[in-house]
């Protein structure tokens, strides 16, 4: 079979979901969506659902796929409902669900029956993609609190650069969440990964980890707590073939690699097909057997090229890593102008293993 695999380590998992509660000091719904960045939402649901406060996914396709493997925790869409017909499933599988635009809130004002739904009202507090306006909130707060179809509310809102420590603009999102939830009296969410790992507050009953959860560092710098996170997948292959070619020779498509000396070349079975970037330049570093070594040539579909020159002893079924615990993924985005949420989510085809 071909080689090309990625390694999920459960236990990693685990310990960044308790970072994530020692930090926040409140419950955590684990962020799922998008297949656990990449990870396998119905493992990472498993392995978490014991000790987890819930979950969360990005839309009611997401729940109902956890729901059928049998994950029976709080599960919370992020984007909502987009047409009345959910609002039935919402009920039928017990999800809870983010009220965001007031046709969702006159839905649910609308729904005939008694049910027992946890609606959480977003907030824009300046991220200006979806939530009512500060001057709305407190009225729609209200109007859901009055809707038989609705159990409790929870009041959120999300930062757009909690990523960026030190920068005001959290603060001053934070100042319009305190304001329009003033005397509501409701619980709180507003902390997602970079909020838990790179500030002190503020206070959440729930906070929202994701990225974190996968031992990715969302911050513009490392903190004291983000240098505490466990990376949970390795990206990882095999040396399929060896060239050795004298100095001048070009690698690859494009020519973008020449040898400037007599060089072994390693060609590995993974490429942008299975969601390592293509745009990845020459000497963005891999381990060979634990060595450091480096691209040599423009990423193929399937397969890449390293230069082995320094590693005599690398070749043939030789294990290559291209992310990991030895190779930060935060590197690998940084040499291709990426971020780690496009690398983990980008990750396809190749079959995910998990221990732990």
């Amino acid at each position: 079979m071909r080689p090309a695999r990625a390694l999920i380590d459960l236990q990693a998992l685990r310990a960044n979901y308790r970072l994530a509660q020692r930090l926040g000091g409140a419950r955590a719904l684990a962020v799922i969506k998008a297949d656990a960045y990449g990870h396998g939402a119905i493992a990472c649901a498993r392995a978490l659902e014991p000790e987890a406060d819930g979950f969360a996914v990005a839309c009611i396709e997401e729940a109902l796929s956890l729901r059928a493997a049998g994950i029976t925790a709080p599960i919370l869409l992020l984007e909502g409902f987009f047409g009345g017909d959910e609002l039935e499933l919402i009920i039928r599988h017990s999800l809870w669900t983010v009220i965001h635009a007031e046709w969702q809130l006159r839905l649910l004002e609308q729904w005939p029956d008694v049910a027992r739904i946890k609606a959480w009202l977003k907030l824009d507090s300046g991220m200006h993609r979806v939530g009512f306006a500060a001057a709305d909130y407190a009225a729609a707060y209200r109007r859901l609190r009055q809707c038989r179809a609705v159990a409790d509310v929870v009041c959120m809102t999300h930062f757009a650069r909690a990523d960026e420590v030190g920068c005001h603009r959290t603060q001053e999102q934070l100042a319009s969440f305190d304001a329009a939830t003033a005397g509501l009296g409701a619980e709180r969410s507003l902390r997602n990964s970079p909020s838990l790992l790179g500030w002190s507050g503020p206070a959440s009953d729930w906070v929202r980890p994701g990225l974190m959860l996968y031992g990715m560092d969302p911050l513009d710098h490392p903190s004291e707590a983000s240098r505490q996170l466990q990376p949970v997948m390795t990206l990882e292959s095999k040396v399929i073939s060896v060239r050795e070619l004298p100095a001048g020779e070009p690698v690859g498509y494009g020519a973008q690699f020449v040898t400037s000396r007599p060089s072994r070349i390693a060609v590995v079975a993974l490429g942008y097909a299975d969601g390592y970037p293509q745009c990845a330049p020459s000497g963005t570093p891999v381990r060979v057997d634990g060595q450091p070594a480096a691209l040599a040539g423009r990423v193929s579909m399937d397969m890449l090229t390293v230069d082995l020159t320094d590693l005599p002893q690398a070749g043939l079924g030789s294990t290559v890593e291209l992310w990991g615990r030895q190779i930060p993924a935060a590197e690998v985005a940084a040499r291709c102008r990426t971020s780690t949420y496009q690398l983990m989510c980008g990750v396809r085809r190749v079959p995910l293993r998990y221990n732990g």
